[in-house]
């Protein structure tokens, strides 16, 4: 039996209604949402927009354009240009254990890096749509991503407790989120986003092929900056003790793009015990290049003969909250150590932070071609004035010094 006209028209109208909320959640892109949570424009096309007029939004945008116009101007463009001074040469892969979803301190010690691989305890999370999302719920998911990145935005690490209760909920959880709003500050542009896990082997699945079950679970990023070269970013929620790794398989997967160069900050001096010592050895014979402050790896472990040291700053020792981590090799290192004008770390100000810059020799103890050897000075200049940024938060008690574990 044929339809009337008026039967058809309602059937139509349903099916538009139906397929309307899919086609506006396929027109919500990564990098849209990135750029959306980062208090920056998204694509005039995206859904977002219209949310962009939310004086909620407006608000943000204005914070987050404040927040990260100071740090780049006392951090990390003073990082860029340290690294662009003393790297040459960096490795196509860049390593950072322990690092949290921190891609914006990755990628200004290393921007010249096409992967880079981030890993820590906290999970990848994820992020609704959220031009779904009430106006409410919005609201709610930048606040917590504004304070989830208040403590590395003071202080140059993240606090552990504190992310894990600002984004906890199924709308913007975990990782990814922070993870975009350093992309998109970083001027990146993000092309592909996928779930990836590893199996015991090191073999990497990505979307829906990725098991159901893995200990070591996380998100593949491409993406590309102005000068429009491919990157990929892989962030990993893992185990990195001993039990942790030998059941994971990440380690042999970051082997598969060995050699690269290793970050270490604010890593709660893990490495300093014997339950971290295979991923301590890891890095040590996978990096042609370590930056590192006191809290990375002993300088007991190094090799003398397989490595030159390069130290930045002053070496005051471990804030209260690490008792007996103190070394007396390092100090004796720093008595020749050049002037730095940023702070990383657990001591994030600029006078009394620390930076190592190792350079792996090969075996016959000459300079290393892949990795830049920076001009030794017969004295150090004079140390700057020293510089003590005003944080935007307080400092947190000494219980909250806590990093990913």
């Amino acid at each position: 039996m044929r339809m009337s006209l008026s039967v058809r028209l309602l059937t139509f109208a349903a099916i538009l209604l139906l397929v309307a909320p899919a086609a506006r959640a396929a027109g919500v892109t990564a990098d849209d949402t990135a750029r959306f949570l980062a208090g920056m424009p998204p694509s005039a096309e995206s859904p977002l927009t219209p949310l962009t007029r939310d004086p909620a939004w407006q608000r943000h945008a204005k914070f987050f354009d404040s927040a990260f116009a100071q740090l780049e101007q006392r951090q990390i463009s003073r990082i860029r240009a340290w690294s662009d001074a003393n790297l040459a040469a960096p490795k196509p892969t860049m390593f950072y254990m322990f690092s949290g979803p921190d891609f914006l301190y990755a990628n200004a010690f290393y921007p010249k890096a096409t992967t880079y691989v981030l890993s820590a305890l906290e999970p990848p999370g994820g992020v609704a749509d959220l031009a779904t999302l009430p106006r409410g719920g919005v609201t709610a998911a930048l606040h917590n991503v504004e304070r989830s990145l208040a403590s590395i935005l003071s202080f140059s690490f993240f606090i552990t407790k504190q992310m894990k209760t600002d984004l906890h909920t199924s709308q913007v959880s975990g990782s990814l989120p922070i993870l975009y709003v350093f992309l998109a500050r970083s001027g990146m542009t993000i092309r592909d986003v996928k779930p990836v896990a590893l199996d015991d082997g090191g073999a990497l699945s990505a979307g829906v092929d990725a098991p159901a079950r893995s200990n070591a679970r996380g998100v593949r990023i491409m993406f590309a900056g102005a000068d429009g070269v491919e990157k990929t970013l892989y962030y990993f929620s893992t185990d990195l003790s001993n039990s942790g790794v030998k059941a994971s398989g990440f380690l042999k997967f970051c082997a598969t793009l060995a050699p690269g160069n290793s970050l270490i900050k604010s890593a709660s001096y893990l490495m300093h015990a014997g339950n971290f010592s295979t991923v301590r050895s890891f890095i040590l014979a996978n990096s042609a290049t370590i930056i590192q402050d006191d809290s990375g790896i002993p300088l007991a472990y190094y090799g003398p003969k397989r490595w030159r040291f390069f130290p930045f700053g002053s070496y005051r020792g471990p804030i209260d909250k690490f008792p007996g981590r103190y070394q007396h090799s390092y100090a004796e290192l720093f008595r020749r150590a050049q002037p730095v004008d940023f702070g990383i770390g657990y001591r994030w100000r600029t006078y009394e932070t620390n930076v190592l810059l190792s350079v792996k020799l090969p075996d016959d103890g000459t300079a290393a071609e892949a990795a830049a050897v920076p001009e030794e000075r017969a004295a150090p200049p004079p140390r700057p004035k020293p510089h003590r940024p005003r944080p935007l938060l307080p400092p947190p008690p000494p219980g909250y010094y806590w990093f990913w574990r």
